[in-house]
């Protein structure tokens, strides 16, 4: 066997190389020596006379990684990670873990995204189970949730609508005797303040145990928003400048309930109900002027917006794990769900002074659902292991929209009244197999059906139908390379991007001063899905507790692409989404972390880690150069550290994350824009005792704004609208309780 110190030069320099390409880049985890340490400190505080049986279960825990040892793999982001920085929103952890990146204004908000894909090429779980269209993830507090699961390539068990990966976040489930704690958090930036609080209750009693999970917020803000629109001409010539000052303001507020029951039933049987609860209720005042320098002003130069808008998700489920002889087990679940949002919109648009539109739109959707899944594994033939199982649902949504406009001279009201119906049924069938050829060699394959059908009737439009099913057949490989803890991974998915139903019902949404940049939106019944065929080989170094080295690539051929298309009818422009010809993506990622003790002598307790992700896609209907798929971030990093005092009182750190922008070719006559992103976040943990904690944070330290672009190039010249959202730094403090 070869020393540790006869590899120490290597490892310097194969570190070191890592993390010079990846620019500045730092990422997750710190794990199973910091938490045994905090473990067995506040063992002896509170049991001296049980330090070494915690240190042992907690050995025994940490023997297992999912990352390293599936053949499947998925890398799990615990639950002491996503607590790290004292985040009030879920999109905030995103940012910091390797090769994911969220999108929009960075201001906790945007979607998440993997390979730099995001509206539904990645696809997000809520207990391994999709979440309702009108539930917004961001609203779910990290507080609530137990762990986040990545799953870079597709597996049967979850649906393969995955073509960029898949994110499986979990509610908290894990019962703890007799624990208490309570959290109480206030957050403050320039332009918002933000309170919060959170409370975890779990005990046991004999053959049950219950645990509640439960936070609220509320919040308040100010911002402005500026807005730039100019039009240039072939020559160019500038022929129209317009300059908007947007405020924006409102508060917000939300609460979310996990209560979970478990019996136990002998046998190893077990009977689980868990229920989630989450309501968010918004207000918002928004006043717009446009001041026309150079050309013809809008329609309307003054808005006046106001908006109410308040939803509530509800779901339970219940869940039976029956151990079956041999070692063969069935794990079931079915579920309900309900969604309930209502929102009201009040508009005033002048010109000139003088009020020409009054306009106020109630909407009200509803949504129900019924889900069951299933899965039967037992050991098959030698070294083998056999499950299979069932995934359906059926869906059903109301969406109502009525539009009342007043009569005012010279303007001819549009009062409408909207509403539709949809019904989506889904079924998935599948089968999976992992065995071991030897003890180095495993194998994992997989086969998954998956049909959905989509039907949808409204006022204004004739009922919409659309059935659609995919055979998605998967394989896996993890080889352990001899004489050493390297090993190498290979993957080969067929995926797929089902179209929502939203934008399969061909209902209109107007906009006010409707342009090329400010279209109208309407749906498109005759959409089809995007396939996908990929291949994901990645090779891990791990060369010590918590060290590893990771190199990854993908790559991704889609039939069916869907782009937003743009075109003129009666005098409006109007966007809709089409499919449109093939697309390939591939992706590069660099992963490294490692503890500062793996390769120095009496190195204080810090733990480094960073990562680099690389992008590139191409679109074939779209000419280049930048004909990225969906505005994909070509480039993203993170780089983070952090420090843990001897005595485990102090722990403090930082994480820089990176996100690539640049210009967009979106089709042959739009072109968009991605601003460069740079987030910067501190945090430090005191722990007065193991009762009571100080956790401090500040966020977006650089005060890092966003910038949106769009435009659109014809014959007559360049339309251009440039949207700056500013930044500010943020701070936040979290007293922790346990009692």
């Amino acid at each position: 066997m070869r020393s540790s110190r006869s590899l120490l030069p290597f490892r310097l320099a194969a570190l070191t190389a890592a993390i010079l390409a990846s620019f500045p880049a730092f990422a997750d985890r710190l794990q199973t020596l910091p938490e045994a340490a905090e473990q067995r400190t506040q063992g002896e505080a509170a049991k001296p006379e049980e330090p070494m049986q915690k240190v042992e279960i907690k050995g025994s825990a940490a023997a297992y990684d999912p990352r390293r040892d599936d053949t499947a793999s998925k890398v799990v982001v615990s639950d002491e990670e996503i607590k790290r920085y004292g985040d009030t929103a879920i999109t905030d952890v995103f940012k910091r873990i390797p090769g994911v990146t969220v999108g929009g204004s960075g201001r906790g908000g945007g979607d998440i995204r993997m390979r730099g894909l995001g509206s539904g090429y990645t696809q997000i779980l809520l207990n391994g189970e999709r979440a309702p269209a009108g539930f917004s993830i961001d609203t779910l507090s990290p507080d609530v949730i137990e762990r986040i699961e990545i799953v870079r390539a597709a597996s049967a068990e979850f649906s393969t609508q995955s073509i960029a990966g898949t994110i499986n976040i979990v509610l908290k489930r894990a019962v703890k005797t007799a624990q208490r704690e309570l959290k109480l958090s206030a957050a403050k930036s320039a332009d918002q303040n933000s309170p919060s609080g959170s409370l975890q209750v779990s005990d046991r009693d004999g053959a049950l145990s219950y645990s509640l999970s439960g936070n609220f917020w509320r919040g308040t803000y100010d911002r402005l928003s500026p807005v730039e629109e100019t039009q240039v001409d072939p020559a160019g010539q500038l022929r129209m400048v317009r300059h908007t000052r947007q405020q924006d303001g409102g508060r917000w507020e939300g609460l979310n309930l996990a209560p979970r029951l478990n019996w136990a039933l002998g046998g190893g049987d077990t009977l689980t109900s868990q229920t989630f609860v989450n309501f968010n209720r918004n207000r918002y005042h928004g006043y717009q002027e446009i001041e026309t320098e150079l050309g013809t002003p809008p329609r309307f130069d003054v808005r006046d917006m106001y908006n109410f808008n308040r939803s509530l998700f509800a779901r339970t489920d219940l869940n039976w794990v029956k151990r079956l002889g041999e070692g063969g087990k069935l794990d079931a679940k079915a579920g309900i769900s309900g969604m309930r949002s209502e929102g009201e919109w009040h508009e005033l648009d002048y010109r000139a002074a003088a009020l020409g539109r009054d306009a106020t739109v109630l909407s009200e959707t509803t949504e129900r659902g019924f889900s069951t899944q299933g899965k039967y594994s037992a050991p098959w033939l030698e070294d083998h292991a056999l499950s299979m199982g069932w995934d359906a649902g059926v869906t059903l949504r109301d969406d109502t929209r009525n539009e009342d406009e007043a009569d005012l001279p010279g303007y001819v009201p549009v009062d409408s009244d909207e509403g539709y119906e949809a019904k989506v049924t889904r079924l998935a069938l599948y089968a999976q197999d992992e065995w071991n050829l030897t003890p180095r060699w495993s194998v994992y394959a997989g086969l998954r059906w998956e049909g959905i059908e989509t039907t949808s009737e409204g006022d204004s439009f004739d009922t919409v139908s659309q059935t659609n099913s995919v055979w998605s057949p998967l394989a896996q490989t993890l080889y352990k390379l001899p004489d050493s803890r390297d090993q190498v991974r290979l993957a080969l998915t067929r995926t797929y991007k089902a179209p929502s139903p939203n934008n399969l019902v061909p209902r209109r949404f107007t906009s006010t001063n409707n342009s090329q940049t400010e279209p109208d939106r309407r749906g498109n019944p005759d959409l089809q899905p995007e396939l996908a065929s990929g291949i994901d080989a990645s090779y891990e170094h791990y060369w010590g507790d918590n060290a590893l080295l990771s190199a990854a690539a993908s790559m991704r051929r889609i039939s069916g692409y869907t782009r937003q298309g743009l075109f003129l009818e009666n005098g409006r422009w109007i966007a809709t989404p089409v499919n449109d010809g093939n697309a390939v993506t591939r992706s590069i990622e660099l992963e490294a972390k490692f503890p500062l003790a793996a390769v120095l002598d009496d190195a204080p307790g810090v733990d480094l880690r960073a990562s680099v992700a690389r992008n590139w896609s191409r679109v074939d209907v779209v000419p280049g150069p930048d004909n990225r798929l969906d505005q994909q971030t070509p480039l993203s990093a993170t780089f983070g550290a952090d420090y843990r005092s001897r005595d485990g009182k102090l722990t403090t750190g930082a994480s820089f994350a990176f996100r690539d922008g640049g210009p967009v070719r979106i089709d042959v006559n739009q072109t968009g824009y991605q601003s460069v992103r740079r987030d910067l976040d501190v945090y430090a943990l005191w722990k007065f005792n193991p009762q009571y904690q100080l956790r401090v944070a500040v966020s977006n330290v650089l005060g890092q704004d966003s910038v949106g672009d769009s435009a659109y190039l014809d014959d007559n010249g360049t339309l251009r609208r440039t949207s700056i959202y500013p930044g500010y730094a943020q701070g936040r403090a979290t007293l922790e309780m346990r009692f």
